[in-house]
């Protein structure tokens, strides 16, 4: 059994702040083995390539009492085409604390038998008093429905940055599971870009939002990438409490896999409410967060071999 405790890359800064050298690096995502058929929500509402007309962005007070950006072209969309791909790699998680209250959160699949998602959702000490009890895990959740079942989990980690001292820019976790749920419903392929790279990409985002459904219904955003950070990038969409480790992803043209390269963790009414934190940026996939999420991913799969 993985026991919930911190991880870090070895040789890794975990000191200072050093300047990050990013370079170009790439974990290859897999379709999975479930019905393949086309969703037309895809075909709606992704986007891909780059864009660089300005944005308008407006601004609402949730009922959660967070601020949201919200743009005034694009705003969410409800996914019911949960069991096809790209949504079904996407997951409604609830958390719940050694105390019993209850969270909810989204994570995204990045290997067969591990899941993506914010730091603070399975460490916090405001309200876990550390690590998380347990999380149940509901890939492509519609509702009430889970089509590729429900389960609970109390093997989890973080970023060792993130448990030392909940720096922002680390607010990254993962999730391991006991079964390989990835090669069913597949999974995303994650990306370290340079700036140029990043610069104006298109921006895709699936999550499950606390005001629709109760976080049990997937809504989808579009936009593009606003500010690029040595860490963390933002970018005007709307977002709200559990979103919160919602995958950010881009595709190079329509017809590319989904390439995640941020973790929507820290912006503004992204996380939920009663964890109390407010911030406006999302870490980014920097070399060596991939290095961190290809050791999780590693280390899953051995424990099982």
């Amino acid at each position: 059994m993985i026991n919930p405790t911190s991880v870090s890359k070895p040789g890794s800064d975990t000191a200072g702040h050093a300047e990050p050298r990013i370079v170009h690096r790439e974990l290859v995502g897999r379709r999975g083995s479930a019905l393949a058929d086309a969703s037309r929500a895809a075909t709606d509402h992704l986007v891909f390539g780059k864009r660089t007309d300005p944005l308008s962005k407006r601004f609402r007070t949730t009922g959660m009492g967070a601020i949201d950006s919200v743009d005034g072209a694009e705003d969410r969309h409800r996914i019911l085409e949960t069991d096809l791909t790209p949504w079904r790699m996407i997951c409604a998680l609830r958390t719940r604390s050694p105390s019993g209250s209850m969270a909810c959160g989204t994570g995204w699949l990045a290997g067969p038998r591990t899941i993506i998602t914010a730091g603070h959702f399975v460490h916090h000490q405001g309200f876990h008093g550390g690590w998380a009890e347990s999380i149940e895990v509901s890939a492509g959740r519609n509702g009430s429905a889970c089509p590729f079942s429900q389960f609970t989990t109390t093997q989890f980690t973080a970023m060792d940055r993130w448990v030392a001292d909940a720096n922002p820019d680390f607010n990254i976790g993962c999730i391991q599971l006991d079964r390989p749920l990835g090669d069913l419903v597949g999974w995303f392929g994650v990306a370290s870009l340079t700036l140029s790279e990043l610069a104006a990409a298109r921006v895709n985002i699936g999550g499950y939002p606390a005001d629709r459904g109760d976080g049990a219904e997937q809504h989808f955003q579009a936009n593009r990438v606003r500010n690029i950070g040595d860490r963390s990038i933002s970018f005007d969409l709307d977002t709200v409490g559990a979103q919160s480790g919602a995958p950010v992803w881009i595709h190079r043209t329509p017809s590319a896999p989904p390439v995640v390269v941020a973790v929507h963790a820290n912006s503004a009414g992204g996380t939920p409410f009663d964890l109390g934190i407010a911030a406006d940026s999302a870490p980014r996939i920097i070399p060596e967060t991939l290095d961190m999420i290809h050791t999780w991913i590693q280390q899953d799969i051995s424990v099982v071999a």
